[in-house]
């Protein structure tokens, strides 16, 4: 496999909390998957873990190359836990049509959080 390219974000966690109270459900069906919303609603702070994601999805989109926009929107990318914990990213839409197109075999993710901020990386790799 080759490293096809790689990403890293950092979210403030108050600047995801923000929209989540000025836009509410508007901001979140946009922006995250129904399951990944499920996720993070169950989780003490809910902000925390919806900024790791946005974060994540940041971050795939630079490792893929292509911002969010035409060839991958935010719904086109989902950010699961596997049951060991580890973070995965599932893309269905443009998404997956590009990752097919462009022979992605994998995305890593890895994220990360504090009171203050939210991070991720991600490494795609392709054959």
């Amino acid at each position: 496999m080759n490293i096809f390219g790689i990403g890293i974000d950092v979210v403030e966690v108050e600047r995801i909390a923000s929209s989540m109270d000025e836009f509410g459900e508007r901001f979140a069906n946009r922006v995250f998957t129904q399951a990944e919303r499920d996720y993070c609603e169950k989780q003490k702070r809910p902000e925390i873990h919806y900024a790791a994601r946005f974060a994540a999805k940041e971050a795939v989109a630079k490792a893929l190359g292509t911002g969010i926009g035409q060839d991958l929107a935010w719904l086109d990318m989902e950010i699961r836990r596997r049951e060991s914990g580890e973070p995965e990213v599932f893309l269905t839409g443009n998404g997956e049509e590009f990752a097919k197109a462009n022979h992605i075999a994998q995305i890593k993710i890895s994220l990360t959080h504090a009171q203050h901020y939210a991070a991720a990386n991600a490494v795609v790799l392709s054959v």
